[in-house]
């Protein structure tokens, strides 16, 4: 495979009640077909959510949406547009930021989370400084990230609750 330039073409989810905003990197090929954020049957970012909203696992993108803005959660990646391979993070060249100030002038978000490594340290180096936020790291839903099981990652991800 070869880099390849792509554009992120899916819209933020959020309203003027998102409280947290949870940023990834960039979509994966998985999701760039679905046209919707943790499109991969194996990431496990939905059943989190599910967990952390004592909702049930949400199925089509418009549950997906409901889920999220009813608990007030915004999602959105830190990349605009890059030079990938596949969904490989370690690929990543070229980055244009996501202008995230569209989220940020139109809600009162109380925290920012990173959905992995990758996406808090191109935050930290592309949009912490024009944003004035802090970010907070956590281990990746990505199946790329198999050494969590669910039960792990909640462990971690339970912060979120203390926002929502």
């Amino acid at each position: 495979m070869e880099q390849q330039h792509q554009i992120h073409t899916i819209s933020p989810v959020y309203n003027e009640h998102s409280r947290i905003l949870i940023l990834g990197s960039f979509p994966s090929v998985k999701s760039r077909e679905a046209g919707f954020f943790y499109g991969h049957p194996q990431n496990r970012f939905w059943k989190i959510i599910a967990l952390l909203t004592d909702s049930k696992v949400p199925q089509t993108v418009e549950e997906k949406k409901k889920v999220l803005l009813e608990h007030g959660i915004a999602i959105w990646d830190v990349i605009a547009s890059c030079e990938i391979i596949g969904s490989s993070d370690s690929s990543i060249r070229n980055v244009v930021p996501a202008d995230l100030e569209r989220i940020l002038e139109n809600c009162e978000i109380r925290n920012i989370y990173a959905n992995g490594g990758t996406a808090k340290k191109l935050y930290e180096k592309y949009s912490r400084a024009k944003t004035g936020r802090e970010i907070i790291g956590l281990p990746s839903t990505s199946p790329a990230n198999a050494a969590y099981s669910v039960e792990r990652l909640m462990e971690y991800w339970e912060i979120i609750k203390n926002d929502l």
